[in-house]
């Protein structure tokens, strides 16, 4: 999810705010963009859905959803606060809540069958990004599918400006670009992109 300015490495507290400021940035369109996010990524009953920095869990909630009957949606963050707002807000039998790291998964292999991710790629340190992308790699069963979606930075200059003032240079020069290739180099083929809502630059791979 969408986190703003981040902590030490990439951890980002402040969960009742973000949930705010979440609603306020989507204007309206928050679930209908998510639920987007769900579409693409394929989510169907009975599914084993992992969400990665899910935040205070709002994709993890409708990815759930999407997997009823049968199936759960696990979400992880390295934010306490994060996942306690998460479990208090949507928790629930199929929709459960753990703190983790991208780059060192709990889960052992090919536990779910479907893997997203929301505005949390560019958080993930780039050193163990691409340790992070081969873990998603390895939890996922064969013929499962991963769904990563993250900010696209604005071109215009005004644009870029305010998005480097109020969410850090991480944002206004995200290399989106880059997540199409690295998934690819960690074994996933059928790698397509395409874009939901304004800002959301999407990436959909399958594991062979």
């Amino acid at each position: 999810m969408l986190h703003g300015k981040p902590g030490a490495n990439g951890v980002i507290g402040h969960a009742r705010a973000y949930e705010v400021l979440s609603m306020v940035v989507f204007a309206g369109r928050r679930r209908r963009t998510f639920g987007r996010l769900v579409a693409l990524a394929g989510v169907a009953p009975g599914d084993r859905v992992l969400d990665i920095g899910c935040g205070p869990g709002y994709l993890t909630a409708l990815a759930a959803a999407a997997a009823a009957p049968g199936g759960s949606a696990v979400g992880v963050d390295p934010s306490e606060p994060m996942v306690g707002q998460a479990r208090r807000r949507r928790g629930g039998p199929h929709c459960t809540f753990e703190v983790g790291r991208a780059e060192a998964l709990a889960a052992p292999d090919g536990t779910f069958d479907v893997v997203v991710s929301s505005l949390a790629v560019h958080h993930i340190p780039e050193e163990v990004r691409g340790t992070a992308f081969d873990e998603v790699f390895r939890v996922l069963r064969p013929g499962g599918r991963v769904l990563l979606a993250d900010f696209r930075p604005p071109r215009g200059r005004l644009a870029r400006h305010l998005v480097g003032a109020t969410a850090g240079a991480g944002m206004r020069d995200n290399p989106v670009e880059r997540i199409a290739p690295m998934l690819t180099g960690a074994g996933f083929t059928a790698v397509t992109e395409s874009a939901a809502g304004p800002f959301l630059h999407c990436v959909r791979a399958v594991k062979p």
